[in-house]
């Protein structure tokens, strides 16, 4: 049985440890290349196939990159190099380079001793789970490098970062431009430190550059997206009308106005919402998560806005919206999928639809955001035994019952099991903070007596 290396967001995992060591991710590069090349019926007899690779700016970059590129070129795969490069990028290069795939090293919000691994095809969208599987397969068959003559090339890509600015500033309108607005800009130390700045810069705001000198070690470190007192302080020390933070790979961001007052995804993408709506610019719907705050699918009811809920995680909001041949959705970690923009979710790209509702009805955050009012929502993980089904646990489904009977229609109960830990998660939200609080430990001390841990 092959084992399963791929979660929801490619491969990921301490950098030394098994699976992100450079033996492990040259034999990933050379099952990849095999996989691509032989999937690609457009390449004649006498093309190689090509893959972009773009990184964070995480130390173990270098090698994870020398190691993929190897693996890549014993499968006779060309590779182009990008260096730091945004994750929605490298799926905008793929696309725009005619190139069989994109890979990512990157670990997104984790610290800098994490890393990993992930994929695009040559549409600019994660590989499909039939293609994972088959390069997880090739994980079991010997590294065996093409003849000489035959071995793949490799050469950087000294313009991707001007390709991907003009591409990001190409998605937000001619007409106008963002003169006048003086804008924080927290870059995590991350991929989008010589990126985010030309773009907002170059369309004519005032930017104050923060998180922006990464030296390997320091990504995300109390900064960006997932340390949001960085932005808030920043702000409102510059007297900035925006603040804007990513996570380290770019592919989320938030927002706070200028009193620092934070906007998570589910927020902004309500704003968005309502914008393309008033503009008639709305394809369809809203596709959210099973965490998305249900005062924002109440807000959406309100407006006649169709929404609906997708499994947690950004593939899932990606899958359901194409299904749907929908546009917009996105959770409130700032992850925001703009698909009339890009084929994936892109921080830089969702934040200039933001100001361009901004710019279009000439208010600010804080008023665009009016009727937006998150319920308090509580999430307790509670550690189970592995295998432990609270689906088939009376006690546990009567707490449940008393709970949702209890909160209503203005209240949600959400058990959900940890895909990568023996936890289980309690999440209660609702209009009454100490109705909340009370029935997310009730479930939770519930859960507990059960387990028995």
């Amino acid at each position: 049985m092959t084992k399963k290396f791929f979660g929801t967001d490619g491969i990921r995992g301490r950098v030394g440890d098994t699976p992100i060591t450079p033996e492990f991710v040259m034999h990933l590069g050379y099952s990849a290349g095999k996989v691509l090349a032989s999937a690609d019926r457009y390449l004649s007899k006498d093309e190689r196939p090509a893959v972009l690779i773009g990184k964070d700016t995480r130390i173990s970059g270098y090698m994870l990159e020398s190691a993929l590129q190897a693996g890549l070129s014993a499968a006779g795969v060309d590779v182009l190099l990008t260096g730091p490069m945004p994750t929605p990028g490298v799926a905008y290069l793929t696309c725009a380079l005619r190139l069989q795939a994109g890979i990512v090293i990157s670990a997104s919000h984790n610290p800098f001793e994490d890393n990993g691994i992930k994929f695009f095809s040559a549409s600019g969208n994660k590989l499909s789970d039939k293609t994972e599987n088959n390069i997880e397969a090739g994980l079991n068959e010997p590294l065996i490098s093409m003849p000489s003559a035959q071995l793949g090339r490799a050469r950087r890509v000294n313009d991707a970062s001007g390709r991907y600015i003009e591409f990001c500033k190409s998605t937000f309108p001619y007409h106008l431009d963002l003169h006048g607005m003086r804008i924080v800009v927290d870059c995590a130390h991350g991929a989008t430190y010589h990126i985010a700045g030309h773009v907002l810069h170059e369309l004519g705001a005032d930017i104050v550059i923060t998180g922006a000198q990464p030296d390997g070690l320091n990504i995300n470190q109390e900064c960006g997206a997932t340390h949001s007192t960085s932005i808030q302080r920043a702000v409102k020390q510059h007297k900035a009308d925006i603040g804007i933070a990513f996570d380290g790979d770019g592919d989320r961001m938030i927002m706070a106005d200028n009193k620092g007052v934070l906007y998570d995804g589910d927020q902004l993408i309500c704003i968005i919402a309502k914008h393309r709506q008033k503009k008639n610019l709305l394809n369809g719907g809203v596709v959210g998560t099973l965490m998305t705050n249900l005062a924002i699918e109440n807000y959406f009811k309100k407006l006649n806005i169709p929404f609906t809920r997708a499994k947690v995680g950004d593939r899932h909001v990606l899958e359901l919206l194409q299904k749907k041949g929908w546009e917009l959705g996105g959770e409130g970690s700032g992850h925001i999928i703009c698909l009339d923009k890009h084929t994936t979710g892109d921080g830089i790209i969702s934040a200039l639809q933001v100001l361009r509702a901004m710019k279009d009805s000439g208010k600010t955050l804080t008023e665009l955001s009016r009727g937006v009012t998150l319920y308090p929502q509580q999430l307790i993980n509670v550690k189970v035994t592995k295998g432990f089904d609270f689906l088939t646990i009376k006690s546990i489904k009567t707490a449940q019952t008393k709970a949702e009977r209890d909160l209503g229609e203005q209240g949600r109960v959400l058990l959900r099991a940890s895909g990568t830990e023996p936890l289980l998660r309690v999440m209660v939200e609702g209009e009454s903070k100490e109705k909340v609080k009370y029935w997310a430990e009730y479930i939770s001390n519930t859960l507990r007596n059960e387990v028995n841990l």
